[in-house]
């Protein structure tokens, strides 16, 4: 986990994270485990990671999420933690989504995000500073079968994600005593940047206007949180974020 500026424990912030990967590994770790040390980084602020809401109707898996400060992705969710007065909580959403899962590969850099204000609208509503994160080596873990769009495959994951709400991306990468097949992920490294936040005008109702002026000033902060730092990572140097 890196920082690249201090988060004031007085204020509540909104994170972005991307990219979402065959499984958040990245997320999970450093917003829902004390892993990589998020308390000693930033003190006096508490992690919140957003889920998708059915993971929390499984028995005992509710628990355990809730136990690392998951809560569901939902507005309500997100508006109980951004509006506690007294600050110090960092709410972290994966805007890509289960639907981002499907392009996770290795040596990809393609983000569901071109379309994706949501977020965008409730940090203004909240008045929330925004914090572009991103996590290098996350579509590195595992391997994905082709799904290239227009396949059957991905007309039947597209589907079941309709249906679901949850996507079935076809992965693999090692077994636990061979490195040739299996589920366990590859021995990669995950280093997942925090950018430096935005500023954010509070306004309760933002006109559509004021949403895509202040979610292109978050696509620029992202790609140059990318652009400054994919050289650290063994990103290759022509390689750029692309946001469909």
């Amino acid at each position: 986990l890196v920082k690249t500026a201090e988060l004031d424990p007085r204020q509540n912030y909104l994170v972005g994270f991307h990219p979402h990967g065959v499984l958040v590994v990245g997320a999970f770790i450093n917003f829902g485990t004390e892993a990589t040390g998020f308390s000693t980084i930033f003190p006096g602020i508490t992690p919140h990671l957003m889920m998708l809401s059915i993971w929390f109707r499984v028995p005992f898996l509710r628990d355990y999420l809730m136990s690392g400060g998951l809560v569901s992705s939902d507005k309500e969710s997100a508006y109980h933690v951004l509006r506690r007065p007294e600050g110090g909580n960092l709410l972290a959403i994966i805007v890509g989504g289960a639907q981002e899962a499907l392009d996770a590969r290795p040596g990809s850099c393609t983000l569901l995000l071109k379309n994706r204000k949501g977020f965008v609208r409730v940090a203004i509503e909240r008045g929330t500073p925004l914090v572009p994160a991103f996590s290098f080596g996350e579509n590195e873990l595992f391997d994905q079968v082709s799904n290239p769009k227009g396949s059957w495959l991905r007309w039947i994951q597209h589907r079941l994600q309709q249906i679901m709400g949850i996507s079935l991306p076809l992965f693999h990468a090692r077994g636990i005593f061979q490195y040739s097949f299996g589920l366990v992920p590859y021995r990669r490294p995950i280093n997942t940047v925090i950018g430096k936040p935005i500023p954010v005008l509070k306004k309760y109702k933002p006109t559509e206007e004021e949403v895509d002026r202040l979610h292109q000033k978050y696509l620029e902060e992202l790609s140059k949180l990318f652009e400054e730092h994919k050289a650290k990572y063994n990103v290759p140097e022509d390689s750029h974020l692309e946001f469909i």
